[in-house]
């Protein structure tokens, strides 16, 4: 794996047993970085991390349920042990209910808290437990929110409103953390999720509907279509990028 852009880094991804975190943790070791599989449940964890092994990669899965400020910390203080430093933390890990739709008078009471614990907490602990070793490293913190964020959502608003959150916590900390080399950055993604199959199977039709609003008539594959973004962000290449979030949806997005 020489030669790639990753080679010698360490990164941490949560929620990178399915879905986008599984693509983007794929895709760092294939760039050259080993990985900590920071995944909720250890069945998935393993399965990723033997994966990347498989493929000649370094990784190691860390059960981490990201509501638990002890279990991010941990996360983190597994790399820096493991692999003897940290260069990337990558934010993924997403509520199982980001697909409810609700409106907000009728929603339920605890589904804003597990939003909030799962998409905006979890940023807060893994940024506070990451930042004295990203500055060592002058690495950088990638956040994977939503294009909802951006544009909002009638129907998420809550999983609408953490987003918008990441987003203003991605330039807020870009700004205080520049000084010390540490990057920031967002990127959001459109790409088949478990969720996403889930509701596929669920109207039959809906795929070929969205497919057609796509410019690029598809959508994206987490490893091989945001994986690659992803490294990018937290590569030499992106050196001077920070505060900002990038968009990959295939074109879906292009007023945003």
């Amino acid at each position: 794996m020489s030669g790639q852009p990753l080679d010698g880094r360490v990164a941490v991804v949560t929620g990178a047993g399915a879905g986008i975190g599984r693509g983007v943790a794929l895709a760092f070791a294939a760039a050259g970085a080993a990985v900590v599989v920071a995944a909720h449940h250890v069945e998935t964890g393993d399965a990723v991390a033997a994966e990347i092994t498989a493929r000649g990669g370094q990784a190691v899965c860390v059960v981490c349920d990201v509501s638990s400020r002890d279990e991010v910390a941990a996360a983190v203080a597994a790399a820096v042990e493991r692999f003897g430093g940290l260069d990337a933390v990558v934010h993924n890990a997403v509520s199982n209910r980001s697909n409810e739709p609700v409106d907000l008078e009728s929603a339920p009471a605890d589904l804003w808290e597990e939003h909030a614990a799962v998409s905006v907490r979890p940023l807060l602990y893994g940024a506070l437990a990451a930042h004295r070793h990203l500055v060592r490293r002058q690495g950088s913190l990638l956040v994977m929110t939503s294009p909802a964020g951006i544009q909002g959502s009638d129907r998420l608003p809550f999983y609408a409103m953490v987003k918008g959150a990441q987003r203003g916590f991605v330039k807020s900390l870009a700004r205080e953390w520049g000084p010390d080399g540490v990057r920031v950055n967002g990127l959001a993604p459109l790409a088949v999720t478990r969720a996403l199959e889930a509701a596929f199977r669920h109207d039959p039709g809906m795929h070929d509907r969205l497919a057609a609003v796509i410019p690029a008539g598809r959508f994206g594959d987490p490893e091989a279509d945001i994986g690659p973004p992803a490294v990018f962000l937290c590569s030499d290449g992106a050196r001077y990028i920070t505060g900002q979030t990038l968009i990959v949806s295939g074109g879906r997005f292009t007023a945003l």
